[in-house]
Parts: structure tokens; C-alpha cells; sequence
């Protein structure tokens, strides 16, 4: 297996949207999330990452050691039952297809050595076929607006009808009605964290953390949809820790990147009407690199 990275990073991820919907709501019919306390756009990190996995899936093409484990129309026990096939165990002579027996650990490290969103992100793998657990390196929060965010309801037209029952009762009139919802502007921000120590039980490489600074800069432009309108990676700061343990809260370094509506913008539709400050006086032993910004 690979060598895990032996360095703590912390990094503070930028992106906006413009005339469009960043992460729907299903529960409140496809709304964009909004703190319903501060106005702010809300952004899961359960998006933020099915951007990152579809992304790695795009350009390793679905190949070892980059496989996606969490992905659309994917059924997992059946790669859960790959990982035994290549250890040799038969499942039907022995608990490993309910408990794993004596080899969940080999099942959970080659689940790892395969499948790049398992040794980055984690995964609960004990449905059905067990193949343990993986609290993965590599976590994010939600990402929120820097301000207060509007969102607009859109009433839309679709020229054409579904069926004939429909046809007819639209009396000769096929158009429908429907509703669709934006945001007009709004930047984001997310923070994220990656553990050396978790790294190094996942075997998340030097190689994988390239991969992932690349995702999180390319993520939007093989995304699109009228949907989500126009998104963009706009700031991407990575601290880089001179230790596995870390030589400062991440709290206290993610202080040091302010994003402020510029003086006289009122109502910000563009990043241009936003200024982003950095105080590079770091602590000892931390770096910063400034991968977009």
C-alpha cells in the first residue's frame, strides 16, 4: 500500500454561484438551503464531495486505485463481495459474509487500496457483507455564504405535454407550467480538514491529496447544469502543517482570510465586488499555499 501523508493541512474552499441553485432542498421542494435564522446560503458536504467523486471518476476513469465506492446506481455489498473474492474467502463456507470474520481488517485495507472516496472520505461498509469500517482523512463543512442570499422563484413553460390523456385535457393547449428556483449571487465558503494520522490508516498518498487539490479547482467545470447556474472555485488556501499533530488550531488560521463585501457594493453580483485579505504572519512551522486566489 502506498505511504500515507505525513503532514496536518487545514484549507479554506471559495466558490460562488450566479443565476442558479448550488444544492437544492428535497425536503422544502428543491429550494436552495438557507439558515432560516441569518439568510445565509447553506452548501452540505455531502454535495461538496459527489462533486470530488465525480470528478476523480472522470479523469482515473472508474480504474484501481482511483474507483469510486459511493456513486449513482452503485450497489455496494457487491463490491463489498469483490473484496473477499480477492482474498480467497468463500463466503458461503464462513461468517465473513455476516460478521467478517478473521479478515474484515484484509477486506477493509484492500476496500482502501481500491476505491479512491474510501481512503478519503470513509465509509460505513458493514451492510450486509462486512467489510468494516473507515473514518476517512479528509472532512468538510458546509459551505455558507459570506452574506445573506435571496432566493428567487421562477414560474417556467414547457411546449409539450406527457401524454395524450394530459394533450387533452389541455384542450389543444400543450403548454405547462412549472416553477424553478435560483440564487441570484452568492460566495460561498467551506473548511476542511485532513488528518495525517488518518491518513496513514487509509493509506491516503501524497499522489491522492494532488488529486484532491485538483478536484476541489475543477470540480464546477465538469458540473453543469442550468440548474446550478454559473459556480466557480474562487479561493482555494491550504495550511500546511510542518507536523502530523499540527502547530496551530485550525480555528485561529482560517481567522486569517477575510472575505468583505467591497466599500459602496450593496447588492454584490460578481466576485469582483468582494475583496479577500490574507495576513500571511503564520505561526511557526505552518505554511500557506495559495492554490486559487
Amino acid at each position: 500500500m502506498a505511504q500515507g501523508i505525513e503532514s496536518r493541512y487545514d484549507f479554506l474552499l471559495l466558490f460562488d454561484v450566479e443565476d442558479g441553485n448550488p444544492n437544492g432542498d428535497p425536503d422544502a421542494g428543491n429550494l436552495p438551503r438557507i439558515d432560516a435564522q441569518t439568510g445565509h446560503g447553506l452548501v452540505t458536504d455531502v454535495c461538496l464531495k459527489r462533486k470530488v467523486r465525480n470528478y476523480v471518476g472522470l479523469v482515473k476513469e472508474e480504474k484501481p486505485p482511483h474507483e469510486i465506492y459511493v456513486k449513482e446506481k452503485a450497489i455496494l455489498n457487491r463490491q463489498h463481495e469483490r473484496a473477499y473474492k480477492a482474498l480467497g474467502v468463500d463466503l458461503s463456507a464462513s461468517d465473513a459474509k455476516r460478521k467478517g470474520g478473521d479478515r474484515v481488517d484484509d477486506a477493509r485495507k484492500w476496500m482502501c487500496q481500491n476505491f479512491y472516496d474510501v481512503r478519503t472520505f470513509g465509509a460505513v461498509m458493514t451492510l450486509g457483507i462486512n467489510c468494516g469500517q473507515v473514518r476517512g482523512p479528509v472532512q468538510l463543512t458546509f459551505g455558507r455564504s459570506v452574506d445573506p442570499v435571496v432566493s428567487l422563484e421562477h414560474s417556467i413553460t414547457r411546449m409539450a405535454v406527457a401524454t395524450e390523456a394530459e394533450a387533452e385535457k389541455q384542450q389543444g393547449d400543450n403548454r405547462t407550467m412549472g416553477r424553478k428556483f435560483t440564487v441570484p449571487y452568492g460566495v460561498y465558503c467551506t473548511r476542511g480538514y485532513i488528518s495525517a494520522h488518518l491518513a496513514q490508516q487509509t493509506s491516503f498518498s501524497d499522489d491522492d491529496l494532488a488529486l484532491f487539490w485538483e478536484a476541489l479547482q475543477n470540480m464546477f467545470e465538469h458540473d453543469r447544469s442550468a440548474a446550478r447556474g454559473q459556480m466557480s472555485t474562487r479561493g482555494l488556501y491550504v495550511f500546511k502543517h510542518g507536523s502530523a499533530l499540527g502547530n496551530a488550531p485550525a480555528h485561529s488560521l482560517f481567522d486569517r482570510i477575510s472575505v468583505r463585501k467591497k466599500d459602496g457594493v450593496e447588492v454584490p453580483r460578481h466576485f469582483s465586488d468582494y475583496a479577500v485579505t490574507v495576513d500571511e504572519k503564520l505561526p511557526e512551522n505552518v505554511s500557506l499555499l495559495k492554490l486559487v486566489g
